[in-house]
């Protein structure tokens, strides 16, 4: 056990996960995922989280930091920060840009300052890879003093995941980062794209919230504003109601009853007409952003799949991606349902265009990136 290893914390509203992550040589002391959060308390949380290092051998005094994984770091957090009073009150803040995300991961903030009082603590934020967002992609066409006033703009999220996985993809093929134009497709539960030229972030689909862009589990992605509108006047919906809707009821869970992809497809084989529906819409917007990915890079090197959905669910990258060939994009079969554990490519030799799978390691990219701010 080497004091160089990070304690990443990334807090949910219902759940706590951690790891301590030696970011030197990717190695992992210990991890777990506390459930019932909602129930206990994050103070009850971070207590059991406390006696699970110990019993794994890890005491804090052999940590060198703890790192917090936090969603919306808003105009002003565009790089880490070590956590201070008046820093964790500006997070809070910014709930209202991330309000399902953001208060969770202060109340983790808040309960592992006082649990580990000794180490530094830094927030890492999804939104920090895409602060530098070119204004085309970044500006929404609106009233431009109501926008600058408000701070109405694309942040973009999973920044960390993106970054993490484009490195990764270069590593894999070979190549520089800053010699490649890339499509990352970061499809968990939450998902997102993002359109990379050159180890910079040009494009994503996700926007202010986490509500944009591609279908979810329970988010719905990009919607007609007007049927937010219809539903105020017409259905009598009130803003907490619409909230519920977009955050809870939309998406797979809206479309089908159902957000666990394993569930979905079990029900879509069992000929359950709206899962199939719901597939089917799912993987039409996946094609949907690939397609305007490749138009914004003007052609790509390659596209990646990552986190839960993208890299163990095959049908999905299948079905997104059929019918590509005159765009250069041919996945083949067996690669593609070939299960592994590390970055592997599933487009065949022919294909213009490589498609990869990389796994996602979210917590390493943390701690490097707190090892790098502490020095």
């Amino acid at each position: 056990m080497q004091d160089q290893s990070v304690l990443v914390l990334n807090a949910g509203s219902s759940s706590l996960k951690y790891q301590v992550v030696d970011p030197t040589d990717r190695s992992v002391t210990a991890g777990g995922h506390l459930e019932r959060v909602d129930e206990t308390g994050m103070e009850d949380a971070l207590r059991r989280l406390t006696e699970q290092l110990l019993a794994a051998g890890v005491a804090s005094d052999r940590l060198a930091a703890v790192g917090h994984r936090v969603v919306h770091g808003g105009a002003r957090f565009t790089a880490p920060v070590v956590l201070d009073d008046d820093i964790v009150a500006a997070i809070e803040g910014l709930s209202v840009l991330a309000p399902l995300h953001n208060p969770p991961a202060v109340d983790g903030i808040r309960h592992a300052r006082a649990e580990f009082p000794d180490l530094p603590q830094v927030a890492v934020f999804d939104t920090a890879w895409f602060a530098d967002l070119p204004a085309t992609s970044a500006t929404y066409a609106l009233d431009s003093e109501l926008a600058e006033r408000e701070g109405i703009r694309r942040f973009g999220m999973h920044g960390t995941s993106h970054a993490y996985v484009a490195s990764e993809a270069a590593a894999f093929l070979g190549r520089r980062l800053d010699d490649l134009d890339l499509v990352t497709l970061h499809l968990g539960n939450g998902a997102s794209a993002a359109a990379v030229s050159r180890g910079r972030p040009v494009d994503t689909s996700m926007g202010l919230t986490p509500l944009e862009g591609l279908v979810m589990g329970t988010r719905g992605g990009d919607v007609d504003p007007g049927v937010l509108l219809h539903l105020v006047r017409h259905a009598g919906m009130g803003v907490d109601e619409l909230e519920d809707l977009l955050h809870h009821r939309s998406g797979l869970q809206g479309m089908a009853g159902l957000h666990d992809f394993r569930d979905l497809l079990e029900a879509v084989d069992a000929g359950d007409g709206r899962a199939r529906t719901a597939f089917a819409v799912y993987c039409h917007r996946l094609k949907k952003y690939v397609g305007a990915y490749l138009a914004v890079l003007g052609g790509v090197d390659a596209l990646v799949f990552t986190a839960g959905v993208g890299e163990n669910v095959p049908r999905v990258r299948a079905d997104a991606l059929s019918g590509l060939g005159a765009l250069g994009i041919e996945v083949d079969p067996a690669r593609n349902g070939r299960p592994t554990d590390g970055a592997h490519r599933i487009s065949t030799d022919e294909s213009g265009i490589d498609v990869l799978v990389v796994p996602t390691n979210e917590e390493l990219a943390i701690a490097r990136e707190v090892a790098a701010l502490l020095g």
